[in-house]
């Protein structure tokens, strides 16, 4: 009963708000419903899940590299490693000398 009070002034301009609320709201719904601008937040989603998958793979590869780091045959498996492909190295170009 109190709106029967109210000025025509007054409504009006409780009509205009409502209006431009139910027009913001309406151009929300337009834009998350948009098949380009769903498709950019799948895109900035699927570049985010990569980037952790991406992060997770590089700390799983230097801890990898730490547990190789920390073996106690690393070192020698390295010289030995080495000193095979030297002599391999050095008998090769022996041979193509003697050629």
């Amino acid at each position: 009963m109190a709106d029967r009070a109210r000025d025509p002034a007054a409504i009006e301009r409780d009509i205009e708000q409502t209006r431009e609320e139910l027009a913001r709201s309406i151009d929300e719904l337009a834009d998350r419903l948009s098949p380009k601008h769903a498709a950019q937040r799948g895109m900035a989603k699927v570049k985010e899940e990569a980037g952790l998958v991406a992060e997770d793979i590089g700390t799983l590869v230097r801890r990898e590299k730490q547990d190789r780091m920390r073996s106690p045959l690393t070192g020698p498996v390295l010289i030995g490693a080495g000193l095979v492909v030297t002599t391999l190295a050095l008998r090769m170009m022996l041979r193509r000398r003697r050629r």
